[in-house]
């Protein structure tokens, strides 16, 4: 999310947004909250104000007693006071992708509160494939938040997450989503607004913080090759429509009961998704019930009048916008063309009505309209809750449960800081700090550099080897030198926000600069270990690398937030056993050379000689696939209970009966009560304790295009040396043995289905 170029905000681009990292902040000691009837006893006489009604009730109450123009000023982000019933300006723009941020004008720093715990950016974290420390995360951030906003610096309403599926491994912002998997990001998204959203006193109806899922739908391109977000067309069909790009979407509204939903800049199909009922009101409202408000991204609605051209007058697009279900501006353009568009006949003040009541629904849930929060159920909490000893340690523990050791020749890792005498730190991201967080950061807690974690372990010799991750030139004699001294080398590469970011994709999907000719020379005069590090939101081609017997070791760190280097030597050291899976394909080079990214299709295209995307169509060749990951001890696994058949009932005279078909309608009254179990035993073999991942996958029939291989749930569990746990999957044959045809609809495809659970193949038979 970034404002575009008629924005009255600042920009994203580079330079602003180093700047936006040091503005100063005032320390501030109170709140902004409504209906403060301890200092103006007034405000008790209105319902709105009265924490015994019912929402509906008070916002019913509060808007029969607004003007059109106050109700105007409840449109936009930065909302506008109604100083006459004790409501204060309130801003609604804040983020909090894997910490609470600095970018968005709602939440500041300050002496008061100097930074934030500062987690791993998303894509690492959802390599932990630890759908209950999604949660836990959003507990712990959201806690913070709150306390920020006790002390008048952060707001209650923050956007975030993003659950965009990572679809080409170029994207800029694939960094901040959960990777490229439907059921992933959609367990990612629903946990992660729970833990942000549910209250501890068990309100269903209270939020903590109010969530954002984003960018809906279908947004996953921002700047390549001169093709901008704010105008391109993304040109889907209905069958990956709603089996790649919604599932996140839908299950967040469904299963997190999110707060918001925030439309994204470009258009899907020829439309602008701001201004699609169909997507908004029909979809997000309609279908799957939001209870909560949809906000726009910052100045998309600028975008659809002045770049997208797609209405004629400004009065157009914001009657367009808000008719089409839109209730929140981010940005200032309804606040400067509603009035007059009510004054033209495009919108009525009915349909204003509904807009601003389901923004003041959720502010009202947040305990806004309930006076001094030091009464509610977080007025305790303050700066003493912000970066806590555990939720540091939190931090630390989800960025070494997140990184993925891709390869390990002969157990060269762990190393023993015992026999390791002295080590090489080499590369541009050894010393990293800034650049562990990721974008959409906020300011940290402390910094932990690789280098500083693998000095707390060992002697160490540092060289840099690139001035920066561009690398255009590799001080190749100086990082040999070291090198060849050093028992052990960890070289620390990959990319930063110059590399890949907002509105910022990639070209290339190999290492930056001259990084492969430093790695290649350092590995050939190193004489023992040699562990490549890669630091990075998106996938590297670093085959050279895996093909290099003399470099020993890689693995891949993410961005790894505030405790990454202090998680890097956990890993590398062996005080923790590696458990991350990648989220995403990691593709060779050529496919960037020959894909265009602007192409939205999943599914691969023969004649063109498209190859598909993700690994469930994608049939190339890959440098590591979706999923892999090592570990330093061994689990086998044993299948406890399956079935071989699974037979679907269907109503008499049904055409099945009659004929063959290859399919059958998922339909709810079919599905009831229609799944089974699937018992996995697991026992860690080796002499190490760990954790352990085991994945359900399912290659269905081949009918409707449907997916070579597709995720239908996955575990976790820790173990001992030599310890067994039974991992246990309930499979509802019409959701997980289902798959979209092309018109959309879903369908349980009948035929064999191959269940892929941990190392084994079972073979499942769907009949009428």
């Amino acid at each position: 999310m970034a404002p575009a170029k008629h924005s009255v905000f600042p920009c994203f681009a580079a330079l602003c947004f180093i700047m936006l990292c040091f503005r100063p902040a005032l320390a501030q000691t109170q709140p902004v909250y409504a209906c403060d009837v301890a200092n103006n006893p007034g405000l008790k006489n209105f319902s709105f104000c009265d924490p015994s009604l019912g929402v509906q009730a008070r916002v019913s109450d509060l808007v029969s007693k607004l003007t059109l123009p106050e109700k105007i000023g409840w449109l936009v982000n930065a909302a506008k006071g109604v100083s006459r019933l004790g409501i204060p300006n309130y801003e609604w723009w804040s983020e909090a992708l894997h910490g609470v941020s600095y970018v968005g004008p709602g939440t500041q720093f300050s002496s008061l509160v100097p930074g934030a715990t500062s987690f791993p950016q998303v894509i690492l974290t959802a390599a932990t494939f630890n759908e209950s420390l999604f949660e836990t995360i959003g507990k712990v951030v959201s806690t913070e938040a709150r306390a920020m906003y006790n002390v008048g610096l952060a707001g209650l309403t923050f956007w975030s997450p993003n659950i965009n599926i990572f679809r080409d491994p170029r994207w800029g912002r694939g960094q901040e989503t959960p990777g490229e998997d439907p059921v992933l990001s959609s367990k990612y998204g629903a946990a992660y607004v729970r833990g942000l959203q549910q209250r501890d006193d068990g309100d269903k109806e209270g939020l903590k913080v109010a969530a954002c899922c984003k960018h809906y739908t279908a947004y996953d391109v921002d700047n390549w090759k001169g093709i901008q977000r704010y105008t391109f067309n993304a040109v889907v069909t209905q069958q990956d429509m709603d089996d790649t790009f919604q599932p996140p979407f839908k299950s967040c509204v469904l299963d997190g009961n999110v707060a918001s939903v925030m439309c994204s800049y470009n258009q899907v199909n020829g439309k602008p998704t701001c201004g699609d009922p169909d997507l908004l009101a029909g979809v997000i409202r309609g279908q799957w019930k939001l209870n909560g408000y949809i906000v726009s991204d910052c100045d998309s609605l600028n975008e659809m009048f002045y770049s997208q051209h797609y209405t004629k007058t400004p009065e157009e697009t914001a009657a367009l916008a808000v008719n089409s279900g839109l209730d929140l501006n981010c940005g200032s353009f309804l606040s400067k063309n509603a009035q007059t568009a009510v004054d033209r006949g495009l919108l009525n003040e009915t349909t204003i009505d509904k807009a601003v009541s389901n923004n003041f629904a959720t502010m009202m849930r947040l305990g806004f309209f309930d006076g001094n929060p030091s009464k509610q159920l977080y007025g305790n909490l303050g700066p003493k809750d912000v970066c806590t000893t555990a939720n540091q340690n939190l931090a630390r523990e989800v960025a070494r449960e997140g990184i993925v050791l891709l390869k390990n020749l002969e157990g060269s890792l762990p190393l023993s800081s015992t026999a390791i005498k002295s080590l090489a730190v080499i590369g541009p991201n050894a010393n990293a700090t800034h650049t562990m967080l990721g974008n959409y950061e906020g300011t940290p807690c402390k910094y932990t550099s690789p280098l500083q974690g693998l000095t707390a372990s060992v002697a160490t010799v540092y060289q840099p080897g690139c001035s920066d991750t561009s690398c255009a030139t590799a001080q190749v004699d100086a990082a040999k030198q070291v090198a060849a001294a050093a028992d052990a080398v960890v070289l620390v590469m990959g990319s930063d926000q110059s590399i890949e970011r907002e509105s910022f994709d990639r070209l290339k999907i190999t290492l930056p600069g001259q990084q492969q000719l430093l790695i290649s020379e350092v590995a050939k005069v190193s004489k023992g270990p040699v562990i490549l590090v890669i630091m990075s939101g998106g996938g590297m081609d670093v085959q050279f690398a895996k093909d290099d017997p003399k470099i020993t070791s890689i693995l891949w760190v993410g961005f790894p937030g505030e405790a990454g280097g202090a998680a890097i030597a956990d890993v590398i050291f062996g005080d923790y056993n590696p458990s991350g899976r990648l989220p995403m394909t990691w593709y060779p080079e050529s496919y960037a050379d020959t894909v265009d990214m602007t192409d939205m299709h999943m599914r691969p295209n023969p004649t063109t000689g498209f190859p598909g995307r993700t690994y469930r169509f994608y049939k190339g060749e890959t440098v590591f696939s979706f999923g892999d990951g090592l570990s330093y001890t061994t689990f086998n696994h044993k299948l406890v209970t399956a079935p071989k058949v699974v037979h679907v009932p269907l109503e008499e005279g049904h055409v099945c009966l009659s004929s063959k078909c290859k399919s059958i309608d998922a339909v709810e009254e079919r599905c009831k009560n229609l799944g089974f179990n699937i018992n996995l035993r697991v026992k860690n073999v080796g002499g190490m304790r760990g954790s352990h991942t085991v994945f359900l996958f399912s290659s269905p029939p081949q009918v409707h295009n449907a997916p070579q291989k597709q995720l239908l749930g996955f575990q976790k569990l820790h173990l001992e040396p030599q310890g067994e746990g039974v991992v246990r999957f309930d499979v509802d044959v019409c959701k997980h043995l289902s798959v979209v045809d092309e018109n959309g609809s879903r369908k349980v495809a009948l035929g064999e289905h191959v269940l892929h659970v941990g190392s084994f193949k079972h073979s499942l038979r769907v009949r009428v």
